[in-house]
């Protein structure tokens, strides 16, 4: 009996498990750690796990082939690609994690005192008085995002499918721990995880239809199953399999028609984790669909194109339509992302270089300014004879903010202009270079409707720009809303936010120029 050793490669591993590795850590310190304690163990943990496989990953940087790849174990490749996409999501997990780990100047942060506690009850108020918070949350969100950074390195279907599952897994438990209006974040939880195993279920079905006719479960030799021929009247099937695998992805980046999750869910899911997966899970999802489209099912060529333009121009319409009459920002910028998952498939549809490396400079900038602007919709709280409550979200609550707290104001001006891709910041560098790249992969006309869509989902943000500046704040029993001040954290992840999305919109060429290294997964 024979046995072959599997090839690993750890050193091309290590960025992913360092972060891993201080999840399991992070596990064990709220095993035995003392309570009082646990909130800035898990901090410091996952906030140097993040920063170590930060160093590990530039290290991987000058050592990666430049135009090839190489494996870092079975289902799992290192190249340019998958080594710019970690940098991506090292990046927008660590800003996420300082929103996380912020309480605030009320002390209380965004999460339950124990999730556990049924709402309302003698136990929640019990364990609210002792002054105790979720810090699972932290464990949960490492694990999670190391899971992210494996997706766009995954190259085989039984590796993307255990990914996904180790991505979306800790994010249902974290949707359901936010600290105000609990029945609704359990809501959006359960909400979350019915239509993720849906998505799930899809994608493995399309994986069997795809092993049956191949014989194979990487994606280049399916690739070359089904470009030299399959089985006589099969290639029906082939393309319905390829495209079950692609519904299971778009389920994650909210594509219409699989996005009736993401609204619900990123209202009642905790705000520093909505912004965790609004930025985090859509910029993995595109980055494990680049890398299955451009490998494996970008060679059906128009065969699946007609499905792709139905679903990109559908997101489109439907994220800047309904977005225009949201009254909840958490809901409108919900729609925002299912826009902006519109826009980004013009990326998987143009099917060349410039596409790929643009594709990642928009997941960048989108995600920096996602987690930013959701930092600060924490802080904005109701108040009433002055005593700060929960959260607030609806577009009232925004009137007058640049006179309550004018940094939030500017920041989230920032931001907005950003997603409105106004010129001279982040967002517009980002969408010059998709729409540019998609009009040379043939899909002109779909750039056309996404500069369309794009000046209408304008409206929305300027709409909030013009509250926030030019109304008075509302005053209804000593005031309605409050800023709450933050102890630091929020402040330095908005900060870092706000300077990168400058930095990109006003001097972009040396982070384009990096990631057009990228782009080499067309065959």
């Amino acid at each position: 009996m024979s046995f072959t050793a599997p090839i690993i490669n750890w050193a091309a591993l290590a960025p992913a498990l360092l972060v891993l590795g201080g999840g399991v850590l992070g596990v064990l310190v709220e095993a035995f750690a003392p309570r009082a304690s646990r909130h800035t163990a898990q901090v410091v943990l996952g906030l140097a796990s993040i920063l170590a496989a930060g160093v590990a990953l530039a290290q991987r940087w000058e050592v990666v082939p430049a135009g090839g790849w190489a494996p870092m174990t079975q289902g799992l490749n290192e190249d340019p690609f998958a080594v710019a996409t970690q940098g991506v999501l090292l990046l927008i997990g660590f800003l996420a994690l300082l929103v996380m780990a912020d309480r605030t100047s009320l002390g209380d942060g965004a999460f339950a005192a124990q999730a556990a506690d049924r709402p309302g009850s003698a136990e929640e108020a019990e364990s609210l008085h002792a002054g105790w918070t979720t810090t699972e949350v932290f464990p949960l969100a490492l694990l999670s995002l190391g899971g992210m950074m494996l997706f766009g390195a995954a190259s085989d279907l039984i590796t993307l499918f255990v990914v996904l599952e180790l991505v979306s897994l800790p994010l249902y438990i974290m949707a359901a721990t936010a600290r105000h209006r609990r029945l609704l974040s359990q809501e959006a939880a359960v909400k979350y995880f019915v239509l993720g195993a849906f998505a799930s279920a899809l994608m493995l079905m399309g994986a069997a239809l795809l092993y049956g006719l191949s014989g194979a479960v990487d994606y280049a030799t399916i690739g070359q199953a089904l470009t030299a021929g399959a089985q006589p009247g099969t290639d029906y099937l082939a393309l319905c399999a390829v495209a079950m695998v692609t519904i299971g992805l778009l389920f994650k980046i909210a594509a219409v028609p699989f996005h009736a999750w993401s609204p619900d869910v990123y209202q009642g899911a905790p705000t520093p984790v909505t912004g965790f997966m609004a930025a985090g899970v859509k910029a993995a999802a595109f980055f494990a669909l680049v890398r299955f489209h451009y490998v494996l099912a970008g060679l059906l060529g128009w065969d699946l194109a007609p499905f792709l333009w139905t679903v990109a121009i559908a997101t489109m319409v439907v994220g800047t339509v309904v977005g225009l009459v949201q009254h909840d920002v958490k809901r409108m910028l919900a729609y925002s992302a299912i826009a902006h998952a519109g826009f980004m498939l013009i990326g998987i549809i143009a099917y060349n270089s410039a596409a790929i490396s643009a594709l990642v400079l928009y997941a960048l900038t989108y995600g920096v300014a996602t987690v930013g602007a959701f930092g600060l919709i924490s802080l904005v709280r109701s108040s009433q004879g002055g005593a700060v409550g929960g959260e607030r979200s609806d577009l009232e609550a925004f009137k007058g903010l640049a006179r309550r707290s004018p940094w939030a104001a500017g920041a989230m001006t920032v931001f907005l202009l950003s997603f409105a891709g106004i010129p001279l910041t982040a967002g517009f560098t980002a969408k010059f270079q998709l729409f540019v790249a998609g009009a040379q992969g043939g899909a002109a006309w779909l750039v056309i409707l996404a500069v369309l869509c794009s000046a209408a989902t304008a409206f929305f943000y300027m709409r909030l720009i013009v509250l926030m500046h030019f109304h008075e704040p509302e005053e209804e029993a000593g005031g309605a809303t409050a800023v709450v001040a933050s102890r630091g954290l929020i402040t330095v992840a908005v900060a870092v936010a706000v300077a990168a999305t400058i930095a990109l919109g006003v001097l972009p060429q040396a982070v384009i120029e990096l990631l057009a290294r990228a782009a080499m997964l067309l065959p």
